[in-house]
């Protein structure tokens, strides 16, 4: 293995220590490990953004974190149905998106918590 791609393995792999802590290069993302995708995908940014890699070693790591990206987003979205299920469950049914929520319920002259 060239010194660039054990470089670049070593980004998408992670490197919060052993196998098994964060998902490995290629592998899907369990929904279960949330937070270590979200840390590979910040470090595959900044790997990407200092501009060292090969066309070929930029692209494999664009295309885990696309990913990645995915993966998390679809785990955003699993918990947000999780937690409209449980309001339902207890009757509350004015369930509106967060952000609206906050757009539309602040005053000009007030600041957003």
């Amino acid at each position: 293995m060239t010194a660039a791609k054990k470089k670049t393995a070593t980004a998408t792999a992670g490197a919060n220590g052993p196998k098994g802590s964060a998902p490995e290069a290629g592998s899907p993302v369990n929904r279960h490990n949330f937070e270590e995708s979200m840390a590979e995908l910040e470090r595959l940014v900044t790997h990407m953004e200092q501009g060292e890699l090969s066309l070929e070693e930029m692209l494999e790591n664009f295309e885990r974190g696309m990913a990645l990206s995915k993966a998390c987003r679809q785990a955003i979205d699993e918990a947000e149905q999780r937690v409209r299920i449980l309001m339902e469950k207890e009757g509350d049914q004015a369930i509106e998106p967060f952000r609206e929520h906050l757009s539309n319920t602040a005053r000009p002259d007030e600041e957003l918590p």
